[in-house]
């Protein structure tokens, strides 16, 4: 059986259209699926290079500079704004190579040694080295401390939310 001339053509010309748009939406659902990649992978990338640049453990020493009333039960009479001074001082005093347990006897509003081991996010603590959880820290202090380099000094700002006791000068010991 034969068909005529437009008939055909009108076949040919649907089964084009619904193969271009079979391949637009094949070509769409491509790029949608490489974007959707780019993203899961651009969420994850930050937590891998996170993870592979982090030390698991560090062992850190710190002079706290707290003010009025950021440190409970503790009768400070420094202001926040003498505090900044102070601890900005001792951060530039402790950078510059002065003694840093000289610094920390002199200053701190911790306790002497100011001595801190702790393990990173995921890192099972070891009670037997009296080791911390970073999770159980100041945000700030553990955020700095896992940042630097043996024999670095790193500066948490005070934050009400991040690093509520104070500013800590931190000297990465291990």
């Amino acid at each position: 059986m034969t068909q005529d001339p437009q008939t055909i053509r009108m076949d040919l010309y649907y089964n084009l259209l619904r193969f271009f748009k079979a391949k637009t939406q094949l070509i769409f659902c491509e790029v949608i699926m490489k974007k959707a990649i780019c993203i899961m992978l651009l969420g994850v990338l930050p937590i891998f290079v996170f993870c592979k640049k982090e030390p698991d453990r560090v062992t850190v020493q710190h002079i706290l500079i707290a003010f009025k009333g950021s440190i409970p039960k503790e009768d400070l009479i420094r202001n926040r704004d003498e505090a900044e001074l102070l601890a900005k001082e001792i951060f530039k005093r402790a950078k510059n190579g002065e003694d840093f347990d000289a610094l920390v006897k002199e200053y701190t509003d911790d306790q002497h040694p100011g001595i801190y081991k702790m393990s990173n996010i995921g890192i099972p603590p070891d009670k037997s080295k009296d080791e911390y959880s970073r999770a159980r820290m100041v945000k700030a202090f553990g955020d700095v401390s896992f940042k630097l380099q043996v024999n670095d000094i790193g500066l948490a700002e005070y934050d009400p939310e991040a690093s509520k006791y104070g500013w800590h000068i931190i000297k990465r010991i291990e």
